[in-house]
């Protein structure tokens, strides 16, 4: 009987070595940390650490875990969108942890923070029609199913030369385009006027992710969507 309690506890602290835990970092002018918070701790069953950007301690995390950069207006968004927070005392340290294997999601201004930053290529431009955009729109990786994701963004045209693009092409590191419900790709489901209708990109080691649709907030049976575990689990961060 001691022996079968012990065999059980130990699986547990085996299983909890092995589960993914989460950061996510706050800027001043972050406005979508806490939904981040809510959809991974609630809806996802994850352990979250909320990581103030004036810190710079990460060693509470290994690189199976996951940092997230949410979405927001960091500083304001003087300047240009992400481009002083990519100086926070936070971020050099989520630099130093992605260049080490570390797992880095940056969703909406996380992602225009990772552009900035180097440690994804491109840059996100203002939208198309010039206007901020808030609605649902549907995404899809290369051989998946459509996806309908919120976004609400102003600068959410992502922009690279024909290389840099090629080259993401070439390495397959496009990981969502905005398409129909239907999943059909094509310029007049494109939101925002993003280069090859490019939703998202992911870097070359596989382990950094950006991408301007909200999927923190397609969770939730409350809110009736649940793509955004979908969208979790094709990233491989569940």
């Amino acid at each position: 009987m001691v022996l079968g309690l012990f065999t059980l506890n130990l699986g547990a602290v085996i299983h909890k070595s092995t589960f993914m835990k989460f950061g996510v970092v706050v800027f001043p002018g972050s406005n979508c940390d806490r939904d981040m918070q809510d959809s991974l701790q609630h809806d996802l069953g994850k352990e979250v650490v909320m990581l103030w950007h004036k810190d710079k301690d990460l060693s509470m995390f290994s690189t199976d875990d996951c940092i997230i950069l949410p979405g927001g207006f960091s500083y304001g968004d003087y300047l240009r969108c992400g481009a002083i927070a990519r100086f926070s005392p936070m971020m050099q340290s989520v630099i130093d942890f992605a260049n080490r294997g570390g797992k880095v999601l940056g969703v909406c201004n996380g992602f225009q923070i990772l552009c900035e930053s180097g440690l994804l290529p491109g840059v996100l431009l203002q939208n198309a029609n010039q206007q901020f955009i808030c609605k649902n729109v549907y995404i899809k990786n290369a051989n998946g199913e459509a996806l309908k994701i919120p976004i609400a963004h102003g600068e959410g045209r992502f922009f690279a030369d024909d290389a840099t693009l090629d080259q993401l092409e070439a390495n397959n590191q496009v990981i969502f385009r905005y398409c129909d419900e239907n999943g059909n790709i094509d310029a007049a489901h494109n939101p925002n006027g993003a280069v090859r209708n490019i939703a998202g990109i992911k870097n070359a080691g596989n382990n950094v992710f950006g991408m301007m649709p909200h999927p923190e907030r397609a969770t939730s049976t409350a809110l009736n969507n649940l793509d955004g575990k979908k969208v979790f689990e094709l990233l491989g961060l569940n």
